[in-house]
């Protein structure tokens, strides 16, 4: 390693850490003198005026206006619109975020502009009514989608989609994935914040696609430390000498700005420290890319100060009752500071008087606010933080700085010295602070809050008095990127419950189908040498995935409210049609494929004329059993038959479509049309025909079928980049069979980037179409999940 270059970078550390010791001697005095206390009290005493709450009459008669839970995050948005509160709170919002994140002044004009230019834009956002994104999650992927069609980065969010999915299957255990997937979106999220920001309103929109997609690639390349240096050894995951290893090959990055090659890898991680390796060299080299001589210099190195400042404070030993007060709290000033800089570095934000200043000396606040948050947990796992470590110490070591006092201090320096004492400052940093201690009390509860403000308040009472009757009584304080924290939190949570429930009834019912698939052969059938029933059986054993019928099992028993036993039936019909259509599709007359499920076809095993027969007997056997359902109206089954016989006949020519297609080049619409056929119209006649046997009318059925038809598309297109870019032992099938084919399909009509688009075009369709059906939509939501983020 180059001695000058390690020399220039730890003299850039060393000038953090004197910067921050004379920020830490600064905070200790008012801390020893308590000269915050009588500073802060006169703010509180003009604060608490616009946030107590006053009786009136009129309050009383309208007990309507009462505020919904906070976690009914679309209900409390609405509230705070009604009884007009949303703007001041989405402008404390802003201008908290403005302050924070992008290092800026409140008491400049021309940002005062641009908090109301982003609070009028969020608020247009929020309180749209037929916003897809209102109506469903905050963050699903339809609306996310509809927001990256809207700005031209289709290619940009299905980039970062499969790679969150990738990083999300490589978090082991031992790490939060559902915390590690919300850091990294929060950080996309925020840097795009910042890079809109940055740009004027006059950018053109082509300029602005390019800031939008570089800064999407920004933040997820940032973003991806923290779950994979950050999280990954505070975890303890990594064996000590793996540890140092890992440590080594960081410091070498950052000091010479080269990820270097990760050589011989001992430890029983050695396939995650693989992948983690080559996405992170891939995330660095992007960054290092995009800046110019100077920001690549800044980047480096702040990003060594912030990776130090870590590790100094990774080492520590919370059995150690030793520790200085400069040790405890300075690194935490400087990793503060730099991560905050580091960010600003990344997307070359425009220089602006005074906001190092602003940045480096705010990042303390936050940082202790966090700690304080997260104390128990951290002590739990034997973390050292100025909290954990007064936690334990205060009644052994008087000379040790009480957190608290500090973080009071803090505020106070932030308000008066960094800020000038302006107003809107003022008022937006004790909103944040008295907001902090009320979230935090419900969460631990009034009792386990109480026994915390004991040990941390017992030296400043007369001023604790004010805080907790702030805390108590103070109203309008909230925020709304804690209101969105909890809310992507629930939904991650709650998408993660959902999906383990899909998976879970997908199995089950795979089973029941399975169990009662295969056909009975009777003596006639076993004295035949190529009987059709053990064809028929051979192709029915394969590993099919059974979508169609659980789909219908599905609707008819969860949705529907059916009898299980009773539609088996129709479960087995659909089973054998789709089964036929495989069985042709796979004929030396039609595709002529020697490899259906992972295994030989029928036609390879038996003869041809035998694969002809089985299909013909699967349509027939089809039919028999909808004629077997028990305890349905005459009527009804004859409304089933008819309504299968008609799809049967759609999709014979669907395949007549695309047979004859071979050689030619369609066009999309072309290319649509025989894919419904083909395959939508069983995506359909699953929905459809649980539907019929329920008794529902045609009327309102259009819903579903427009679902069937997008969700048809999507696992077409999906079908089709499979052939391109699957993996062979995990599809069961051959690759570029369509090209052997000399068949047209998506991928080769629009290219693989196109075709991705469009899948996820008819994603969002299908799932926009969801909120037309009167039936719980959940399985159908993560079938669609499972189609475009399939393998096989």
């Amino acid at each position: 390693m180059n001695d000058h270059l390690r020399k220039d970078i730890d003299e850039g550390y060393l000038h953090a850490q004197q910067k921050a010791a004379d920020y830490f001697n600064i905070l200790n005095g008012q801390v020893s003198h308590y000269s915050y206390i009588p500073v802060l009290t006169e703010d509180f005493h003009l604060w608490k005026k616009d946030h107590l709450p006053r009786f009136s009459t009129s309050s009383f008669f309208m007990g309507w206006k009462k505020a919904p839970e906070r976690h009914d995050y679309h209900q409390y948005i609405w509230w705070m619109n009604r009884t007009g509160k949303l703007d001041d709170y989405l402008d404390r919002s802003i201008s908290y975020i403005f302050m924070r994140d992008l290092g800026k002044a409140l008491d400049s004009p021309n940002i005062a502009h641009r908090v109301q230019r982003s609070v009028k834009r969020l608020k247009d956002q929020l309180i749209l009514p037929d916003s897809a994104i209102q109506k469903e999650k905050i963050f699903n992927m339809a609306g996310l989608y509809r927001f990256a069609q809207k700005e031209g980065l289709e290619s940009t969010l299905i980039w970062v989609m499969e790679k969150l999915k990738k990083v999300s299957s490589k978090i082991p255990a031992g790490m939060d994935a559902t915390e590690a997937q919300r850091k990294l979106i929060k950080i996309i999220a925020g840097v795009v914040m910042q890079v809109i920001e940055e740009m004027e309103d006059e950018v053109l929109p082509e300029e602005r696609t390019e800031r939008l997609e570089k800064a999407i690639r920004l933040g997820y390349s940032y973003g991806l430390t923290y779950p994979f240096i950050d999280d990954l050894l505070d975890a303890k995951i990594l064996s000590p000498k793996e540890e140092r290893q890992y440590s080594e090959l960081i410091r070498t990055t950052l000091i010479t700005g080269v990820v270097p090659d990760l050589g011989e890898w001992t430890g029983k991680n050695k396939e995650l420290i693989e992948y983690i390796h080559i996405e992170l060299r891939e995330a660095f080299l992007y960054i290092r890319d995009q800046q110019e001589a100077d920001t690549r210099d800044t980047f480096l190195e702040q990003s060594y100060v912030f990776f130090k400042a870590q590790e100094v404070d990774r080492t520590k030993d919370l059995s150690y009752g030793h520790y200085t007060n400069e040790e405890l709290y300075i690194p935490v000033i400087v990793k503060a500071a730099s991560s905050r800089l580091i960010v600003r570095s990344i997307i070359r934000a425009a220089e602006d008087e005074g906001i190092d200043s602003r940045t480096f000396y705010y990042g303390i606040y936050n940082q202790l606010a966090d700690d304080f948050a997260d104390m128990f947990e951290d002590m739990k796992q034997g973390g050292v933080t100025p909290y954990t470590y007064y936690l334990k110490y205060h009644d052994k070591r008087p000379d040790l700085v009480n957190p608290f006092e500090m973080y009071w201090a803090v505020i106070s320096y932030l308000i008066h010295e960094l800020y000038g004492s302006d107003q809107k400052t003022c008022e937006v940093i004790l909103d944040r602070a008295i907001n902090g201690l009320q979230r935090y009390k419900v969460r631990i509860g009034a009792e386990k809050y109480k026994e915390v403000m004991d040990v941390f308040t017992a030296g400043i009472p007369e001023f604790n008095e004010l805080i907790q009757y702030m805390v108590q009584n103070a109203k309008d304080v909230d925020f709304f990127d804690k209101l969105v924290r909890d809310h992507m939190i629930a939904d991650l949570q709650q998408e993660k419950r959902e999906q383990e429930e899909f998976i879970a009834t997908v199995k089950s019912v795979w089973h029941q189908i399975n169990d009662n698939l295969l056909i009975s052969e009777n003596k006639q059938d076993s004295a035949i040498k190529e009987s059709i029933v053990e064809a028929c059986n051979y192709s029915l054993q394969g590993d099919g995935k059974r979508l169609r019928s659980i789909m219908a099992w599905v609707m008819a028993v969860n949705e529907y409210g059916l009898d299980q036993t009773a539609i088996m039936p129709l479960l087995k019909s659909l089973e054998y049609m789709h089964t036929a259509s495989l069985i042709f599709d796979d004929l030396p007359s039609q595709d002529n494929a020697s490899i259906r499920r992972g295994r030989q076809t029928v036609h390879e095993v038996y003869n041809h004329a035998i694969g002809e027969l089985s299909g013909l007997f699967l349509t027939q056997k089809a039919v028999e059993e909808q004629t077997l359902l028990k305890g349905f109206d005459p009527q009804t089954i004859l409304r089933l038959i008819g309504y299968s016989a008609k799809m049967t006949t759609e999709m014979c020519k669907g395949q007549a479509m695309d047979l004859g297609s071979k050689g030619q080049e369609l066009t999309l619409e072309e290319l649509r049309t025989i894919c419904f056929y083909k395959t939508g119209i069983a995506f359909e006649a699953s929905l459809i025909m649980p539907a019929i046997l329920a008794g529902k009318e045609e009327k309102g059925m259009a819903a579903l079928k427009k679902f069937a038809y997008h969700a048809g598309l999507a696992f077409q297109i999906k079908d089709d980049l499979l052939d391109v870019e699957g993996d062979f032992a995990i599809l069961g099938k051959p690759l570029l069979k369509d090209v052997e084919n000399n068949r047209s399909t998506f991928v080769s009509v629009l290219g693989a980037i196109e075709a991705k688009k469009a899948m996820w075009d008819h994603y969002s369709f299908a799932i926009e179409s969801l909120q037309e059906i009167s039936q719980q939509t959940t399985f159908l939501k993560h079938l669609m999940n499972y189609i475009v983020n399939r393998e096989h």
